[in-house]
């Protein structure tokens, strides 16, 4: 029997995720940006299975199969033969797909050659540039064979997209490649969400993650006279608990609960020293939260005349802010309907427009120039 021309079908997109972090937010939001594109995507999960919310979500997008492989994530494996196993797993369930474009939200998966389509490298966030920005000195063994790994993988891609500039650059000068391309993150504004604002600060995020900085924020939250709400994980996949001596932990919270938070939090604070993009910190920016921010490069390119920036050490510098912010309340909420504005620029369809973009340039009669409204 003929196979039907790959023009009879929709465009295929194998993409991997992670269920540990803004991974899996990120390829939710992309898949449901290219469902509305006429794009049908298989959603691939290495690492720790889903959660029941995380799985419902992804069951809301059209277009979209979900498959759970229980396989190690590139960054948790214990030796570089590993990661060759679950990228050679990848490219056979790539090739069972009949996938036109595989999209790896871990770039390592590509260290070695056969797969049956090209390969986009997402880069969301490395050892290397994690430990530039976090440590000092030298990298341990296992972060140098894991960063030499992701190197060829990224050698492999066809080709390389960033969050943001700053961090495309950071990425680029770390693995003396050219710079990925750049396609902001976008996210689905929420339906609003009634409430009262409150006297408190909130900040979310993989609190566990030195590159949070959670701790700052934490002795900000001991210098002032209203609660800082920490949600997320205390522990990570490895090493022991996080532990908070002043902010009061919420745990993990679906992100319905998130977006309560955010309506209620007049502030919303992220002292990170390591942040490729910051989907939390959009998430807060749509909610009208007032943002007060670490001053990193990517916070800036993002984030420039619509937050507050403190030197990512000074927990007396979050502290004040937080103080001023909170006792006038006006500002704080004019502040946070300048970052809602400057959010309109990152939005779903922005991200999936301009990843098409990308996908279009290796495959471009499989992806021409859709409009969205003929998909919809």
């Amino acid at each position: 029997m003929n196979q039907p021309s790959s023009r009879s079908r929709p465009p295929r997109v194998l993409m991997t995720t992670d269920a540990v972090g803004g991974v899996w937010t990120y390829s939710i939001d992309l898949a449901l940006g290219l469902a509305r594109r006429g794009v049908q995507t298989t959603l691939v999960v290495i690492g720790p299975s889903p959660s029941a919310d995380q799985v419902a979500q992804a069951q809301a997008v059209p277009n979209l199969d979900l498959v759970d492989t229980c396989l190690p994530l590139d960054w948790m494996a214990r030796e570089p033969a590993e990661i060759l196993e679950v990228g050679a797993a990848v490219r056979g369930l790539a090739r069972g797909a009949r996938a036109d474009i595989i999209h790896l939200n871990s770039p390592a998966l590509a260290a070695e050659a056969g797969f049956s389509a090209p390969v986009i490298g997402a880069c969301h966030s490395c050892l290397a540039t994690w430990w530039g920005a976090v440590k000092d000195g030298p990298m341990p063994s296992d972060f140098r064979w894991r960063s030499q790994v992701l190197w060829q993988g990224m050698l492999g891609c066809d080709a390389l997209v960033a969050p943001t500039a700053a961090f495309a650059a950071e990425t680029g000068s770390a693995y003396e490649l050219p710079r990925p391309f750049v396609v902001h993150n976008g996210r689905a504004a929420p339906s609003p969400v009634m409430a009262a604002r409150q006297r408190m600060v909130f900040t979310s995020g993989r609190l566990w993650d030195e590159g949070k900085n959670i701790a700052v924020l934490d002795q900000a939250a001991g210098l002032i006279d209203a609660p800082l709400q920490a949600a997320g994980p205390l522990q990570g996949p490895s090493g022991g608990p996080v532990v908070l001596s002043h902010a009061q932990a919420l745990g993990r919270l679906p992100s319905h609960e998130i977006g309560r938070w955010l309506a209620r939090a007049p502030i919303f604070a992220s002292a990170a020293l390591y942040e490729p993009f910051g989907l939390g910190v959009l998430e807060a920016a749509q909610a009208g939260c007032a943002l007060v921010l670490s001053d990193i490069p990517t916070f800036r390119e993002l984030w420039d005349g619509a937050a507050v920036f403190c030197d990512p050490y000074d927990a007396q510098a979050f502290a004040d802010a937080f103080r001023e912010l909170l006792a006038e309340p006006a500002v704080a909420l004019r502040l946070g309907e300048q970052a809602r504005a400057r959010s309109l620029r990152y939005t779903v369809d922005g991200m999936a427009d301009g990843v098409l973009s990308l996908y279009r340039q290796f495959r471009p009669a499989l992806f021409p120039l859709l409009a969205r409204e003929a998909a919809e």
